[in-house]
Formats: structure tokens, C-alpha cells, sequence
């Protein structure tokens, strides 16, 4: 049994783990003990400060996708009925109606809640679970024998097994330290402080759910042309159908795909596609145009900034290079931003189980079943690699319910390893 589980970040991952052992423990389960290693608060990527949002823009998941979605636990037979009626206890709607909400939101029509209100919601069932955190920014990921060892700037933090979870750092631009170029981070932060941008000719690069909040927010300041910088071919629509949402909410067909199959649905429903909300906002503004290419580096020169594109047209590769007066680089989020902080006996350890360099298609496709890369102990969980082989809702918000099982179950059925119940434990050690 893993006895403690440490998770980096506070998100809405360890937020949903958090409550799933909370609930078990109540139910007299054992679960390991889970720690959560926070540079700052909880949930503090949805709030204005933590670099992705100003937190006013709204939730682009339905917000009943709580921590306890989608409410069908295998993780403890016979009394799963029971644990998900616990888990019901900390649901958005039990959240609304604790806070005094629950009335207005539904005679309002059920809106998605502001990303503020969202990370609110986090924050309540957090401190309902007890997560207990460990403040500090870990900087660096270490073994020592059979357990981890997470070190921050103060403290170390020592675990059986480690989850990492987040998209990493919303700092890094095309051009670092240009007036001209805004990070991530930097355009929320003139958001939030409310200045507003003046220019010309705007480029936002990136295709997907932070680049469309960026254009969102650029509506409303006073700029003559958006132009959005991708690698597709247009700006697709995300499918938001009963049919690409159950595969989401449920990846028991997952696995009966092929690899090309499961790429073509993540990338017409998950990966550089806007939601539909958001492509009636770009329908109806004129000044959006849309530029196809892979950004290859940007200079500033004769008071502009300078991109490249690169763009492959029937097996040649052409260069482009366009001038703007602002470019505000929404690329996203990095799936593999983690991989600076482990040391070289993690490397090592990782290249020997995987057999090669820690490519993103080699962790990938690495992934088990309880979302942790496979014949590596201790175990190492990254649920935002998961999609390609254990289903698309994983790495986002779609299944926190069935992500924690998978998580504190260890598997695809997610059966409890730790089944026996923490009196029978007791009473065995006397």
C-alpha cells in the first residue's frame, strides 16, 4: 500500500484525489495520506495572479463536472453506491447551496461560473478534505531508495509516490523580455489591473482553450486586426456533442481505438480547437484573420516584431516571416514542463524503464491504468500524459471522479488495493 501520496500542485486533481481518501477514511478505508506541494494556494491558476487567468472568464467545462464526477465508483465493491453519495456532499451544486447560490444559479439558467468562482468551489471542498499543503515551489524531484523525494526552496517532502499535475510556467514567450511580446501571465496581468491594450496590428499564437480566453479578452480593447497563429488548417470548433462528451466522461471504448483513431479525436475535440461559446464571439468580430504555420522564432526590427512561420505544403517546407505590432504568445500549456526538475538519478531511472530519452510519445504511451508510467517504482503519476492510452478526460477536468479512482485504486477497474477496512488493521496490529 502507498502510504503517503505526495502531488505537485494544489489544482483541481489533488483538490478531487483529496476528497476521494477523505470520503474512504470517513467509510473506515485505508488511504494513503495525501500532501500537496503549493508554491501558493489552492486552485490558484483559476484566480487573477496565478499567471492563465484573470478569473473572470468563465469555466469552459460544465461546472457538475465537479471532483466527484461522473459519480460511478468501482474503486470499493459493494459500497461504491455509498461512496459516491458521500462524494455528493462535495458537488457544485452542494457547494451553491452551502454558499447560498444554489436558487440563482438555476433561475439564471445554470451559467458557467467566472474561473474565480470556480477555484472558489476548489477552495471548499479543499479544506472540507483536510488536503494538507506543503507551501513552497518544488524544485527539484529526487530518489531516495523506494521513495521520492520533492524539494523545494526550504523544505523536502518525502512520498511513496508522487502525482504532477498543472500546466507548468505561464511565463515564457517567443521573445522574453520584449515590451512588444506578452506572455501568458503578463496579458492577465494587464487584465486584471485593467489597462488596456492600444495597437495596430495584434498576433496571438496558439489554437486552443488559452488562446481563445486571450481573444475573449481582447474583444473589449482597442486594436485594428487579431490574427491567430497556428499550425491547423482553420480555427475548428471543439465537438460538443453527447458523443465526444461520453468519451470523456467514460473511456471504456477508449482502448478499442487504434493510436491514429485516439489522436483524431483529441484533436477534433481537446487539442487546438475553441469552444463553440467562443466561436460565436469570433463570428461575430471582424477584425479575427487566421494564419496557418508553426512559429519557428521572432526579432524585433524597425519597431515591430518580426515572426517566422514555418509551413509544410504538399512535403515542402516554406518560410513566411509577418510583422506586428503586438504579439501575445498563447502557445499553451506544457505537458512536459516537468521534466527539468528531476534530478539525474531520476533520468536515469526513467530512461532504463522506458528504454530511450523521455520523449512526450514515450511517456505517453508509457501510461497504465492508474495513470502512472508503468514497471517505474515508486510510482510516478502524471495524469496530464494520459489521454492518448487511458481516455481524454484525464488530463483535463471531464472525469475527476474517475481519475481519482484510477489513482487511489491503482487500476483500470479501480479496485482499492487498500481494501481492507483501517479497523481490521487496527486489530491485526494489536
Amino acid at each position: 500500500m502507498t502510504d503517503r501520496l505526495a502531488i505537485v500542485g494544489a489544482g483541481a486533481k489533488a483538490v478531487a484525489v483529496a476528497a476521494k481518501a477523505a470520503m474512504l477514511r470517513d467509510m473506515g478505508v485505508a488511504t494513503p495520506e495525501i500532501v500537496a506541494v503549493e508554491r501558493t494556494a489552492i486552485a490558484a491558476n483559476w484566480r487573477a495572479g496565478g499567471g492563465w487567468t484573470d478569473g473572470q472568464h468563465r469555466l469552459g467545462t460544465s461546472p457538475e463536472k465537479d471532483v466527484g464526477f461522473p459519480y460511478r465508483s468501482t474503486i470499493l465493491p459493494g459500497r461504491n453506491a455509498e461512496l459516491d453519495q458521500r462524494m455528493m456532499g462535495l458537488s457544485w451544486q452542494s457547494y451553491l447551496v452551502a454558499t447560498g447560490r444554489f436558487a440563482e444559479w438555476v433561475d439564471r439558467g445554470k451559467p458557467a461560473p467566472t474561473h474565480d468562482t470556480w477555484a472558489g468551489y476548489l477552495r471548499w471542498v479543499g479544506a472540507a478534505a483536510k488536503l494538507n499543503i506543503v507551501e513552497g515551489e518544488v524544485i527539484r524531484l529526487s530518489l531516495d531508495g523506494q521513495s521520492w523525494v520533492l524539494h523545494t526552496g526550504e523544505d523536502t517532502v518525502t512520498a511513496d509516490a508522487v502525482m504532477i499535475t498543472g500546466p507548468g510556467q505561464p511565463d515564457r514567450s517567443v521573445l522574453p523580455g520584449h515590451r512588444q511580446v506578452l506572455s501568458i501571465a503578463q496579458f492577465w496581468q494587464l487584465a486584471a489591473e485593467h489597462e488596456r491594450i492600444d495597437a495596430e496590428r495584434v498576433a496571438v499564437i496558439g489554437g486552443g482553450e488559452t488562446a481563445a480566453s486571450m481573444l475573449n479578452e481582447l474583444f473589449k480593447h482597442r486594436v485594428s486586426t487579431i490574427t491567430v497563429i497556428s499550425p491547423q488548417a482553420t480555427l475548428f470548433t471543439r465537438g460538443e456533442s453527447f458523443f465526444e462528451n461520453r468519451m470523456f466522461s467514460d473511456p471504456t471504448d477508449w482502448t478499442g481505438l487504434t493510436l491514429a483513431e485516439r489522436r483524431d479525436v483529441m484533436a477534433r475535440t481537446d487539442r487546438g480547437v475553441f469552444s463553440a461559446r467562443v466561436q460565436d464571439s469570433l463570428l461575430a468580430d471582424d477584425r479575427i484573420r487566421h494564419l496557418r504555420g508553426r512559429v519557428a522564432h521572432g526579432v524585433a526590427a524597425d519597431g515591430r516584431i518580426r515572426i517566422t512561420l514555418h509551413t509544410d505544403r504538399q512535403g515542402e517546407r516554406l518560410e513566411t516571416v509577418h510583422g506586428f505590432d503586438l504579439v501575445i504568445d498563447g502557445s499553451g500549456a506544457d505537458s512536459l514542463w516537468f521534466l527539468p526538475l528531476l534530478g539525474q538519478d531520476v533520468r536515469d531511472l526513467l530512461e532504463i524503464r522506458l528504454n530511450g530519452p523521455l520523449t512526450s510519445d514515450r511517456l505517453q504511451q508509457a501510461i497504465g491504468a492508474d495513470l502512472a508510467l508503468t514497471a517505474v517504482r515508486p510510482k510516478l503519476l502524471l495524469p496530464n500524459l494520459s489521454g492518448l492510452i487511458q481516455g481524454p478526460g484525464f488530463p483535463n477536468l471531464s472525469c475527476l471522479g474517475l481519475l481519482s479512482d484510477r489513482v487511489l485504486g491503482g487500476g483500470a477497474d479501480g479496485r482499492a488495493s487498500y481494501s481492507t477496512t483501517r479497523r481490521n488493521n487496527e486489530h491485526q496490529s494489536l
